[in-house]
């Protein structure tokens, strides 16, 4: 320790490759759906999760590499991989991913599901008279009238196949030329699954000499999503609930869509498609429009990834390959059905609570709890908010205070993602209205939130908010409002400044941290943010704040370097982070120098992290943790110990290249003891997690915690008890406050 040897820091064995750590990632959240010692829906939410997650990294990440290989790009990642390189990796862990969600699924969730009378059937077996009867009169009311077949043959070209949709292919053959070609035909589908009401579903395919395919046709179905997938069946038991999956009452009855054809076989698939928005921001004149039309786009994007089920047959298999240009890598066979997403719709099942997590009601903030306007409580004191233990109301109450308070001038937001019916949106197009100045930054470049971000700036604008669409080259991922007001004494900012985004759905389930303050030094930086993003006033420098992308990377080095050179001069020296990500080289080469010099580095890292803990003589000093929850970890936390005086800070950036160099990101102070102190508590309890904690080692796999002789620490639910334990005693001491008579006078 101590050693002033400079490591080379483009040594690749020093480095994770962020893809692969990723997919890691899923993996830590695919343990939680194994893990028998989680209750059984939650499980089964935690597998459906693990199935979305596949879904966008495909659709990202890995036509991101796809684009690089086309392009002839050849250099190496931190981890020294070239693109192909990466993919090669990338599909071999992915199948194994695959392999082990459908083991999960069939050998351990589906039986246990069983066990609580939850069957999940296939159209093809284990289906009551009275159910079959059901289902063929359900397809024909409801299903039928949707379908559009599509056959394919010279006059007709192979279907514009959507991104993530389910489809059913199926092979044909017309019912003249059906009797003499009969036995080939039998033969080659002989085991296969059958196509016709009542079939059963067989094991492999059997084998034929002859294989009549120029007499046989293809055809396809999209499964519609205006129906809900899953369909309760009637059951005779007591107590039981059955579903049957849409596909496969479509599969059951495909027939029905083909009269003068006869069904030799019929499979579903489904494919993922390159959906990263490529926008040429500096030729586009307006960014909203070229957002809209690259949205479309995504439909037609190239196909990266082909879903199928294992026993597929051959013939059927080939025509998608050829059609969709697809290699055999990219193929995924699953051993059950496609899309594991439905899972999470089987999770709102309803009259099976004992077997999901108890609903937690987010909790009033023990300095809000008064009849006080927001202003004022803000006036006495900076309010840290912990989301989603605490209410996010009332950072809602914020902007809705402030929309109709006579004395408020103006209100500033950035938006990244709102929810869908945000109350927020409501607030910042009354207070227009009602003749306030309101300027807002909404980021329609936030991903997958395109075409909602679209529709809330129309509002905003038609409401007579000042909207501005993004920073040119960037994306706006601070989250920071300002609030001007009028007072007795003169202009008040109030500022409030989060980890997560202004979004009232996802702050029940994300945890984040906010702040309220009206410290003066920040409201300066608050106007001089907004100038920044509204115009071209860029300042010269900050109070308290640090922006990213021209002053936060070296904000963050400079704190690790200050932290170095304490350690190499003998004093304490410490470094806690949170975050979701970290896999900047330039960072981690700095923890990796820190760390030599002897400063102990403690990282909690929710999912990316291409740092290599414990090498020894490089990063003996440090650990990284894990934690996979009922609640996704969000909040960006960084501590200091700084000879003693430890500064802490929150943020909106995590230690990435992305949110350093090519966003607009805030990190901000928390000066307060008292709120320091939470903090420092917040970061105790999860270090000492020993339920949903995993530690990373070297190789860059994770281990569970070893429980043994520890004390059992679960921090999400300690911070659930916590919070509602500090609403009891609030309540205690006002039922406690003893009242006095006011005295008669005369």
């Amino acid at each position: 320790m101590g050693s002033e040897e400079k490591i080379d820091e483009n040594q690749p064995q020093y480095y994770v490759n962020r893809e692969l750590s990723w997919l890691e990632f899923n993996n830590r959240i695919l343990e939680e759906a194994r893990d028998k010692t989680v209750l059984l829906f939650e499980r089964m939410k935690f597998l459906s999760i693990t199935a979305s997650n596949l879904d966008e990294f495909f659709m990202v990440r890995v036509a991101s590499l796809k684009d690089m290989v086309h392009a002839g790009y050849e250099k190496r990642d931190i981890a020294g991989m070239t693109p192909k390189e990466q993919l090669t990796a990338i599909s071999q862990k992915t199948h194994e991913l695959v392999n082990l969600q459908y083991s999960t699924l069939n050998r351990s969730i589906k039986p246990a599901l069983k066990k609580e009378k939850l069957l999940l059937l296939d159209g093809h077996e284990n289906m009551t008279k009275k159910q079959t009867e059901y289902a063929d009169r359900y397809f024909m009311e409801y299903v039928y009238p949707v379908l559009t077949p599509m056959a394919v043959d010279s006059s007709r070209p192979f279907p514009l196949i959507r991104n993530k949709s389910l489809n059913l292919g199926a092979l044909l053959i017309k019912k003249d030329t059906v009797k003499e070609l009969l036995p080939e035909i039998k033969e080659e589908t002989k085991g296969k699954k059958t196509a016709k009401a009542g079939g059963k579903s067989a094991g492999k395919t059997g084998k034929a000499e002859k294989k009549p395919e120029k007499e046989i046709e293809f055809a396809t179905v999209q499964v519609p999503s205006g129906i809900p997938r899953l369909i309760l069946l009637p059951s005779e038991k007591e107590g039981e609930k059955a579903v049957i999956l849409l596909e496969e009452l479509i599969e059951r009855n495909i027939h029905k869509l083909f009269l003068n054809y006869e069904v030799i076989c019929a499979y579903p698939y489904r494919i993922m498609r390159n959906a990263d928005l490529t926008i040429e921001e500096d030729e586009a004149e307006d960014l909203l429009k070229e957002i809209e039309k690259q949205i479309k786009k995504r439909q037609w994007g190239e196909a990266i990834r082909l879903e199928v089920e294992e026993h597929i047959d051959k013939r059927l298999l080939k025509i998608l390959k050829k059609e969709l240009d697809m290699k055999e890598e990219d193929i995924y066979y699953s051993s059950g059905p496609l899309d594991l997403t439905f899972l999470m719709k089987l999770y709102g099942t309803e009259g099976y609570s004992h077997l999901k997590m108890p609903k937690f009601t987010p909790q009033p903030i023990k300095e809000l709890s008064t009849e006080e306007d927001i202003f004022t409580q803000i006036r006495r004191s900076d309010i840290l908010l912990h989301h989603p233990y605490q209410t996010f109301e009332p950072v809602v109450s914020f902007i809705r205070q402030a929309a109709k308070d006579p004395e408020v001038l103006a209100i500033k937001q950035t938006l990244y993602r709102v929810s869908g019916n945000s109350p927020i949106i409501a607030s910042l197009a009354e207070a227009a209205e009602n003749g306030k100045q309101v300027s807002v930054l909404v980021e329609l470049k936030a991903r997958f939130d395109e075409e909602n971000n679209i529709i809330w700036a129309k509002k905003l604008e038609k409401a007579g908010c000042h909207v501005i669409y993004g920073l040119l080259g960037l994306k706006t991922h601070s989250k920071i409002t300002l609030v001007v007001r009028s007072e007795e004494d003169g202009i008040r900012r109030y500022v409030h400044l989060g980890t997560g985004n202004y979004n009232d759905a996802t702050a029940k389930l994300y945890t984040d941290l906010g702040l309220f303050t009206c410290s003066r030094s920040i409201g300066e930086d608050a106007t001089a943010v907004f100038n920044m993003l509204s115009g071209y006033s860029e300042p010269l420098g900050w109070n308290k704040l640090s922006l990213a992308p021209l002053w936060l990377r070296e904000k963050f080095l400079s704190l690790i370097e200050r932290e170095k050179k304490y350690a190499q001069e003998g004093r304490e020296a410490f470094i806690e982070a949170k975050m979701n990500s970290l896999c900047d080289k330039e960072i981690i080469a700095a923890l990796y120098a820190a760390s030599q010099a002897g400063v102990t580095i403690s990282l909690l890292v929710r999912g990316i992290c291409c740092l290599r803990p414990n090498i020894p003589g490089i990063s003996e000093t440090i650990t990284v943790h894990s934690i996979v929850g009922n609640y996704l970890e969000h909040a960006r936390i960084f501590r200091f110990c700084n000879n003693g005086e430890e500064e802490i800070y929150l943020g909106s950036a995590d230690w990435m290249p992305r949110n350093l160099d090519r966003r607009v990101e805030i990190l901000f102070p928390v000066e307060q003891e008292n709120l320091k102190a939470k903090i420092r508590h917040i970061l105790q309890v999860q270090f000492a997690d020993t339920e949903n904690k995993h530690i990373m080692k070297a190789d860059g796999s994770y281990e569970a915690v070893d429980r043994r002789g520890k004390v059992k620490v679960d921090a999400q639910k300690q911070f659930c008890t916590e919070a509602e334990e500090e609403v009891k005693i609030q309540e205690k001491s006002i039922e406690n406050r003893v009242f006095y008579p006011l005295e008669n006078k005369q």
